[in-house]
């Protein structure tokens, strides 16, 4: 380790359990993270922090006010300029450390590329919104046979689990009953019982340090159970997670999210917004801004994405084709809007 960085990281290294050879681990390894929301943003700063050599941050979302108040490495200048997240999370990262290789993807996760994205690196790190992309990141780590660490937080009350392959229970053991058929059902969103920065910072600390003993090959420090925290009623779990003997993900290797079986929408956590995938397909957003501008209002561009309302919806459309349109929670009405206003 050269002199700069063993000054730069001296209070790790002065950590005994982890100390210089760990932190040398931690500066050749790398890690890719999905979704840079609450989860993802306080997660990536510390790791860039403590000195990842190299961090992929995959995002399809933009910067708004109302992402401010947890998402921390945003400021209002990034929302008032609608930047992709993976962008500026881009950007403030490699300010913060500049040592640190930070790429930011602009782009959804599917069946499609969830291999080629995430093969390579040490661990994946789960900042997604919704459990049809945890599935689709389980099967593609199982798949891979990369170590990964499921995370969501609602309320005041986050789970966080690090999942290795062949040696712990898989999320789809955790999530799927005997007859291998999801049991997610109604669940509660930040849109209907909002979440709280605090419980966001804790099982994000908790995601970054156990990405760090993967990392450091500290595995005998893992915790190998799922582990929760309720933050406004001061309660810690931690439960161990049998692995299910006939999983279809990590025993019988049946891989169905990354063999395509994830939904073409998603309802978006946090907000009344439905995303439509449109796959392989390339927009002129220069072009379509000018269209649109006949009969839309507000209509606004950077060289990532266009906005424009029609109301009462927003619609914001990607040069890869994507949109998510807000306003409702209907994928039908959704992809009605997008059918009309961007092209089948």
């Amino acid at each position: 380790m050269n002199p700069k960085d063993r000054e730069k990281y001296s209070r790790q290294i002065l950590f005994s359990d982890f100390a210089e050879e760990g932190q040398e681990r931690l500066l050749s390894s790398s890690a890719v993270l999905v979704g840079c929301g609450a989860l993802g943003t306080v997660a990536a700063n510390l790791l860039v922090r403590a000195g990842l050599g190299r961090l992929r941050i995959i995002d399809r979302d933009f910067v708004e006010a109302s992402n401010l108040q947890r998402q921390t490495l945003f400021d209002e200048s990034d929302a008032q300029s609608a930047l992709p997240k993976a962008i500026a999370a881009e950007r403030k990262l490699s300010a913060v450390n500049s040592s640190v290789r930070v790429e930011g993807i602009v782009g959804d996760i599917t069946s499609d590329n969830a291999s080629s994205l995430l093969s390579g690196f040490g661990v994946i790190l789960d900042g997604t919104d919704n459990f049809e992309t945890r599935l689709l990141l389980n099967d593609a780590a199982l798949s891979l046979n990369i170590p990964w660490i499921y995370a969501a937080v609602i309320g005041g009350y986050g789970v966080t689990m690090t999942v290795r392959p062949n040696e712990t229970a898989c999320l789809a053991c955790l999530l799927e009953g005997e007859d291998n058929g999801p049991l997610l059902g109604m669940e509660p969103t930040c849109d209907t019982a909002g979440v709280l920065n605090t419980a966001v910072g804790i099982i994000a600390s908790i995601e970054a340090t156990e990405s760090m003993k993967l990392l450091a090959g500290k595995h005998e420090r893992l915790n190998n159970r799922l582990v929760s925290f309720d933050v406004w009623r001061g309660r810690y779990q931690s439960i161990s997670v049998a692995r299910n003997p006939n999983c279809r993900a990590c025993v019988r290797r049946e891989f169905l999210y990354l063999e395509g079986e994830a939904q073409p929408h998603i309802t978006m956590c946090g907000r009344d917004s439905v995303q439509i995938h449109e796959r392989n397909r390339e927009l002129d957003l220069r072009e379509l801004g000018r269209r649109v501008s006949r009969f839309a209002a507000e209509v606004r561009d950077n060289e990532f994405l266009l906005r424009f309302l029609v109301p009462p919806y927003e619609m914001t459309v990607f040069a890869d084709g994507r949109a998510i349109v807000k306003g409702t929670k209907d994928p039908a009405v959704a992809r009605s809007l997008y059918a009309r206003y961007i092209g089948a």
